[in-house]
């Protein structure tokens, strides 16, 4: 077959490992890091002094406030801490709302980013920056944005609750799949999207079985890290492209909101993407993808409806005129109808059509 495509890879450093935290001193002394901001949600504050305490002397201030969608109030006061600490660099400890924040920080200021992952969000692999003004989610590109190291530790994540680790890795499972027909993928792209998929349904029920079994929790992990690694590099189409509107407007939770809506974006796309499709059904070892992640969400406790997860019935009007006012790439045209009817099915938590 003849090949055409254009590779990126994104600079940025990875360490990967069973109590790997205890690296995080000397992570930041290679990067030369003297006054550090800490930014987590408060929920986090404890976790994050613990991990900060070996820092000493380079901790210039923890700012726990961190929280979901990165509203810009809350960015701005984030920023304005960093500056009046002197602060040369920020460390993100948390999920998606932590690193989200630290993205808006470094957005602004240009200090670079130490990220310590504890969900499954992927938010850290990415140059994309999200911020939140009165309803409406606003995202964007920026190479400053993007952490200058990961630390990954497995043993961060098994205080992440079964119910949230599983919402938390479909939402990565949501970036690997949109990554196997995105327009500017590559095969890079498509060998690491197919296995950070096969990763992630393979781990997800065992971790639900056991959230302190280590080993699966490092496999989540390590399809998470596969898959935050094709969202930053590839441009997703309509399953974030709805998933976005909807957290934004209604402030429905991400993970959870990401969970219901992928099997029926899926559902939609994937007879348009035959190349996708295939590698789909051999990551997950099945002939109808939408279908079994929809059962495995759903088998292992997820909330598969997004009106008990609060979105209003009245809702759909607002979703289908913002989806539809911005073209984006998807593999098969979007239509009003095709909104309605895949929005509906979201709605009930029926399974995909």
């Amino acid at each position: 077959m003849s090949h055409r495509f254009v590779h990126e890879n994104r600079p940025g450093r990875v360490v990967f490992a069973a109590g790997a935290r205890s690296r995080l001193p000397e992570e930041i002394d290679r990067l030369g890091l003297h006054r550090l901001i800490v930014v987590c949600t408060p929920g986090h504050a404890g976790l994050a002094a613990e991990l900060a305490a070996p820092l000493g002397e380079r901790i210039a201030d923890l700012h726990p406030h961190a929280t979901m969608h990165v509203p810009a109030a809350i960015a701005a006061k984030a920023v304005a801490r960093a500056r009046e600490t002197g602060a040369d660099g920020c460390l993100a400890i948390g999920g998606g709302s932590a690193i989200g924040l630290a993205k808006a920080v470094a957005k602004d200021t240009g200090l670079p980013i130490v990220a310590v992952p504890t969900t499954y969000a992927g938010s850290e692999m990415t140059p994309i920056w999200g911020l939140t003004a009165d309803g409406r989610k606003t995202t964007g590109r920026d190479p400053r944005v993007l952490p200058s190291v990961v630390v990954y530790d497995p043993e961060l994540t098994t205080t992440l609750p079964p119910a949230l680790s599983v919402t938390s890795g479909m939402n990565a499972l949501a970036h690997a799949a949109e990554a196997l027909y995105a327009p500017d993928g590559s095969p890079i792209h498509t060998l690491v999207a197919a296995e950070s998929a096969r990763a992630l349904a393979d781990a997800l029920p065992r971790v639900a079985a056991d959230p302190h079994d280590t080993d699966a929790r490092s496999d989540a992990l390590y399809g998470a890290w596969l898959a935050g690694s094709v969202l930053g590099a590839t441009t997703m189409s309509l399953h974030h492209k709805l998933c976005h509107i909807l957290g934004g407007t209604f402030d429905l939770p991400h993970a959870e909101t990401h969970t219901a809506v992928l099997p029926h974006v899926l559902a939609f796309n994937l007879p348009a993407a035959p190349a996708a499709r295939t590698a789909l059904e051999t990551a997950l070892g099945t002939t109808e993808p939408a279908s079994r992640l929809f059962h495995l969400a759903r088998g292992l406790g997820a909330d598969m409806s997004l009106t008990a997860l609060g979105m209003p019935e009245d809702g759909v009007e607002t979703v289908v005129s913002q989806a539809l006012a911005a073209p984006y790439a998807n593999p098969r045209p979007v239509t009003e109808a095709a909104i309605r009817h895949l929005l509906g099915r979201a709605l009930s938590g029926v399974a995909p059509a």
